[in-house]
Formats: structure tokens, C-alpha cells, sequence
């Protein structure tokens, strides 16, 4: 998580892969663990990126949303070496909304890939596939277009993360597959 972070675009993965079972550690790349969304909103993290030794054990790193939340994840050195290791090691990332474009097209993350984000961010997509979908996985790569896509784009993740059951009970409970049907 970095300052200007979108606010539904972290909280609703939180809150979705927590329900459904999975250890969810936030991390600040700030100097800081106190972080504060694009509207105002502080939220404090689990841990500082400095203070974790390994993150050799990670399912997947997610990456918010927002401006300049993406651009703040981008300029932290470590976190970008960080992303770069956990692909070239064939580890999950997922990103929404601004990240896409702003953080993992400029690693090369994107390339040869199917991807989506908040429209006008897939300029930066280089070798890249636009499908402006809700969520899009390609491979051990998942991309979603912007707030509106958290809660399907946590829904995903959780499933990828072998919660299948987990995720289709979350989104019966949480009322989101009606919502879906309104439509």
C-alpha cells in the first residue's frame, strides 16, 4: 500500500480474502505504516515493506489502485525488484485499476499478455492485450479495471488461491451475486 491508494480497491480484497480464510499481511512502502487513501481515508498497515525479511513465502502480491497510490508503489526500488523476483519465479501478482499500466506494464510483467485497468492506463501496455473486462487472468496474472471491479476482482484472487468453494459462498452471502443479476 502506498499514500493515494483507491479506498475499495484495497479494502475489498482485504476484506474478501480474510472472509474467505487467507492470511492477508498489508504492507506500507511508505516511511510509515499509517497510510492514506486518494480520499482521506488513513489505514493502518500490518507491516513496513522494510521490516519483512523474505517475501520468498507469498501466494500473491496485490497492488491497489488509485493515483497517486500507483505511482507511489512504482517509485519504491524494492517493491519494483520485489515484483520483478516474484514473476521471474513464477509467483501470483495481481493489479487494479491504475497499477496495471502504471507499475507492471513499465516491468515487463504485462508482456505477451491479456490484461485489463482503468481505461486510458492501457497506453502504457507495450506487448500487451487490452480485453477492458471486469478482471482478466493470463496465467499467474491478474488485472481489473477499476473500483467498480474490486469485489469480482477479490472473488477472483480467492479463487485462484484454491477457495473456490469459499469465494462462491462469500459472494452468495455478501449478496453480491444479486447485485450482479440487477444488471
Amino acid at each position: 500500500m502506498a499514500d493515494g491508494f483507491e479506498d475499495i480497491e484495497a479494502l475489498a480484497p482485504i476484506d474478501i480474502l480474510r472472509r474467505g480464510g487467507m492470511d492477508v499481511v498489508t504492507v506500507s512502502v511508505m516511511d510509515y505504516q499509517l497510510v492514506e487513501s486518494a480520499h482521506g481515508v488513513s489505514m493502518m498497515a500490518d507491516t513496513m515493506f522494510e521490516d519483512i525479511e523474505s517475501f520468498d513465502d507469498a501466494d500473491l502480491l496485490v497492488l491497489p489502485g488509485g493515483m497517486p497510490g500507483a505511482s507511489n508503489l512504482y517509485n519504491h526500488a524494492g517493491l519494483r525488484e520485489l515484483l520483478v523476483s516474484q514473476y521471474e519465479r513464477q509467483g501470483r501478482i495481481a493489479a487494479i485499476c491504475a497499477s496495471p499500466g502504471v507499475v507492471l506494464a513499465p516491468l515487463g510483467i504485462l508482456d505477451g499478455k491479456r490484461a485489463t485497468c482503468y481505461p486510458g492506463f492501457e497506453k502504457a501496455f507495450a506487448d500487451t492485450t487490452y480485453t477492458a473486462d471486469l478482471v482478466t487472468t493470463d496465467g499467474l496474472v491478474t488485472t481489473a479495471c477499476g473500483p467498480g471491479a474490486a469485489m469480482a476482482f477479490g472473488y477472483e484472487l480467492l479463487r485462484l488461491l484454491g477457495a473456490a468453494a469459499a469465494a462462491d459462498a462469500l459472494q452468495e452471502g455478501m449478496m453480491y451475486n444479486k447485485l450482479m443479476m440487477k444488471r
